[in-house]
């Protein structure tokens, strides 16, 4: 027991909101193993795609403990796998890092900054008897594994020093193929942890590395390399998912076992799972080369590149993988509360805009031909200090298709022609005048292309000089004589299955058809024009929007959805 008469500190105990604090918080206090030093952690995704909101929660975490320490976070490339990574994806992970608000400062590495060191330590490894040549085929470690009642075997495992030295050397020098050898280290072939079982940490791969060329023709693998890249960069805390948990052995025993600057402490947390996505990179690399989606950044995409592209914000994804919290255990957020996040920000800071999607002619039959006139209306409600906007009103407008019923349906509160004992409702225009329906027009095959109406002169602002009641809705318009074309993408899931990655499941067959509707000859009102793509929107009544970072231009204008006005998602 403590002074304080608790128990210390385990990995079983430390189930609180973010457990990987009370862990730091007990290494640097007085007594423990990192008392005096900087808090120092490091993010080390593999340069092999984009990266996701999976990887987005490991992110925050080593960049978000660093900042609540006062400590640094390093950025660090695991290329240690050359058939898969490029340059490409290194420029998107920094890009990604940087939109998030976090910055590695000079601290940029690549585990290949590494690899003379790692072979020394192999070598030595091989040396001091603690690692062996072995040349079992793929085919043979399967049959030799064990189980949990039988050990593994090798069959050369005891294998002289000298000769296993030899043989790795060549193997560097190339004159074996891949698949020939690899070398092992030599652990416990009888252990209940498998990756203690004698594991591979090192393997021939004749692959050209975006970086050093065909200067390697064996590399680490990832259990070996991890650790070493740790110490080397003096990190404190190796902070990293669940799956991990099992090789922490590994990662201790290559920590004690090889010679290293530092000895730095791993911490596993549950990775992140959200229904309605896939995050394996696998099979977002097979959504993009099928041609399923557009690209890495399509914005029905879990990755940050496409959640950037659809108009999440940072400030929205970092309050969402707060909100989440850290956990020990698994879980399934909804992706309702992700987009909860988005529409708390986007509430408070989206300038709003009047869009009309769907647009129908309205004609107000009383208002002068030609003239025209200028109304105020407020850019954003819950931000005084975002001001007032200047939009021009006419005779000729434009708006909503089912903002008209010519058979007034009950509780129906919109546009509606005075059927008998039904009278029309009045409604009013958003900032401008209050309206009733005075007729409408088809066209040859029956359809309403027009509604003609009459407004009221003295309720300008929308407000009735008698102060009378308006029992119909406020709906939105565009002035017919001044507004844009637009063009505008309304996503939805990319999955319609909430577990597309349930085994068992196809996750192509999860797709959901309906996943985008394109929408064109929208009508958009003038000043969204000049729209870029860090601009965020209201279009009222139908949710929050951005310009298209890809498609969007002078002339073509593409707004993307980002997320619906209300959502499912309930806050506690």
């Amino acid at each position: 027991m403590t002074e304080e008469g608790k128990a210390p500190l385990t990995e079983e105990s430390a189930e609180s909101k973010n457990f990987i604090l009370n862990f730091i918080d007990e290494d640097i206090a007085e007594g423990g193993r990192f008392q005096g030093l900087t808090v120092h952690t490091r993010f080390p995704p593999e340069p092999n795609g984009y990266l996701h909101i999976g990887h987005c929660k490991a992110l925050c975490i080593d960049f978000g403990t660093a900042e609540r320490y006062g400590g640094l976070c390093n950025l660090r490339m695991d290329d240690t796998n050359p058939a898969k990574e490029d340059t490409e994806y290194v420029d998107a992970i920094k890009e990604d890092i940087h939109w998030l608000g976090f910055d590695w400062g000079d601290r940029f590495y690549y585990a290949s900054d590494y690899f003379e060191k790692m072979y020394e330590c192999a070598e030595d490894l091989i040396k001091r008897g603690l690692a062996y040549v072995c040349e079992l085929t793929p085919e043979q470690f399967k049959e030799y594994r064990g189980d949990v009642n039988v050990p593994a075997r090798s069959p050369w495992r005891d294998r002289p020093m000298e000769e296993s030295l030899d043989l790795f050397r060549r193997m560097r020098a190339g004159e074996f193929p891949n698949g020939a050898m690899t070398l092992r280290a030599k652990i416990d072939l009888a252990s209940g942890n498998f990756n203690m079982r004698d594991p591979v940490i090192y393997r021939i791969n004749h692959s050209e590395h975006h970086r050093q060329g065909n200067k390697w023709c064996i590399y680490p693998m990832y259990d070996f390399a991890h650790p070493i890249e740790d110490a080397m960069e003096h990190i404190t805390h190796s902070l990293c998912s669940l799956e991990f948990e099992d090789h922490r052995p590994l990662y201790d025993w290559v920590i004690n076992n090889c010679d290293l600057p530092s000895k730095p402490r791993q911490i596993e947390f549950a990775r992140l799972g959200i229904n309605y996505t896939v995050m394996s990179k696998r099979k977002l690399r097979k959504l993009v080369e099928e041609g399923r989606v557009s690209g890495w950044d399509d914005p029905r995409m879990p990755t940050l590149c496409g959640l950037r592209r659809r108009g999440y914000t940072a400030a929205s994804v970092r309050n969402f993988c707060e909100r989440i919290g850290v956990a020990k255990v698994p879980n399934t957020v909804d992706y309702a509360l992700l987009e909860h996040c988005l529409r708390e920000d986007l509430n408070e800071h989206a300038q709003r805009a009047m869009a009309v999607l769907r647009p129908l002619k309205l004609t107000l039959v009383n208002y002068p031909e030609g003239q025209s006139e200028e109304l105020e209306i407020e850019n954003n409600p819950n931000d005084p200090a975002a001001g007032t906007r200047k939009v021009t009103f006419s005779r000729h407008l434009y708006i909503e298709h089912d903002d008209f019923m010519e058979h007034r349906a009950p509780k129906y509160k919109r546009l509606c022609p005075d059927e008998g004992e039904s009278c029309g409702l009045e409604c009013r225009l958003k900032g401008a005048y209050l309206i009733k329906c005075a007729g409408f027009v088809k066209d040859e095959n029956g359809e309403v292309t027009e509604v003609l109406a009459t407004y009221d002169p003295e309720s300008r602002g929308g407000d009735p000089a008698d102060g009378r009641k308006v029992k119909g809705a406020t709906i939105h318009w565009v002035d017919a004589n001044n507004c844009a074309d637009a063009e505008v993408r309304l996503y939805g899931s990319l999955f319609s299955d909430p577990d597309p990655d349930a085994a068992g499941k196809d996750f192509i067959e999860c797709l959901n058809p309906e996943s985008l509707e394109v929408l064109t000859g929208c009508k958009v009102e003038r000043m969204l024009e000049n729209a870029k793509p860090s601009d965020h929107f209201q279009f009222l009544r139908m949710g929050y929007f951005c310009a298209d970072s890809r498609d969007s231009k002078p002339g073509h204008l593409v707004f993307n959805r980002s997320v619906m006005l209300k959502g499912s998602y309930k806050p506690e």
